[in-house]
């Protein structure tokens, strides 16, 4: 067991301090503070992060750091924790760690016995989640999916089944295909387009997927939030049969896929096993 109080230890930390998305004004006094007494920020993009820095005064010195030299930066970030010195982390946008770099230096910090504090502040998801209108909880955020159609549409089967309200990250020239694979696969549900977030032109788009093509071509930054399965698709037995196979062809196990099927549907896993069985019997018996 390890237990980390945050604020009873002057040892060095690693500090992951959430940014604004878009609007300056966004900015927390808590993370202003931080920024200013770190040794170091690693920014993802150190032009992006200079502009915000400049914004509030800060002179604190940067370092870049990004998915291509994460591991090479973590070396430099234990070096000046192990100095005595801690050090800030900062996305380009929003909440690092979040659809960004930054998971594997955190890793090695804790593995090393150092402090990982979070300093909170704005998520386009969540933005994105309290603002459309769609039940907020319980959701799950993604983030990008595939590029290509097979394989986003791979990833969208293992959702068909569940209640969650489902939270996407996509970019404006990917729109309208991943919206029309997402009626393919899941079915006509409510859907809503969140694009650029806190900015000049925010606007939330709200409508059902069969409408998607009625769209006119949008720009900016763009978080999808997506209605769950209703409960009328959730307990024939037939159903359920269809949805573990379908987890099995996506790479699973069989038991596996029994017990995320029962996960996802909020059923007994007995219940999942005994109808997938039964489907087998019967298969086996023509």
């Amino acid at each position: 067991m390890e237990r980390q109080r945050s604020f009873d230890r002057e040892e060095p930390a690693l500090y992951l301090v959430s940014t604004p998305i878009g609007n300056l004004a966004d900015m927390t006094y808590r993370a202003v503070d931080i920024l200013q007494e770190v040794d170091t920020v690693f920014a993802e993009d150190t032009r992006t992060t200079r502009t915000l820095l400049d914004h509030y005064g800060i002179k604190t010195p940067m370092q870049s750091f990004h998915a291509h030299n994460e591991m090479d930066k973590a070396e430099t970030v234990l070096r000046t924790l192990k100095q005595g010195h801690s050090v800030a982390l900062v996305s380009d946008a929003g909440t690092p760690l979040i659809s960004d770099p930054g998971a594997k230096l955190v890793q090695e910090v804790l593995k090393s016995g150092f402090s990982v504090v979070s300093v909170p502040g704005a998520n386009a998801a969540l933005s994105a989640l309290v603002a459309s209108g769609i039940r907020p909880h319980p959701f799950l955020f993604y983030g990008f999916l595939p590029q290509k159609s097979g394989a986003r549409q791979k990833v969208l089967r293992g959702f068909t089944h569940s209640s969650y309200t489902l939270i996407f990250y996509e970019s404006p020239h990917r729109l309208q295909k991943t919206l029309a694979d997402m009626h393919e696969t899941l079915g006509n549900r409510s859907v809503v387009i969140a694009r650029e977030l806190t900015k000049r032109f925010e606007e939330i788009i709200r409508l059902n997927l069969e409408e998607a093509d009625t769209l006119p071509e949008l720009k900016g930054e763009i978080v999808l939030v997506v209605e769950g399965a209703s409960a009328d698709r959730a307990f024939t037995e037939s159903d359920l049969v269809e949805h573990v196979q379908t987890v099995i062809d996506d790479g699973e196990s069989e038991m596996e896929a029994i017990k995320k099927v029962a996960r996802l549907r909020k059923i007994k896993k007995n219940t999942v096993y005994m109808a997938f069985k039964k489907h087998k019997s019967q298969d086996n018996q023509e």
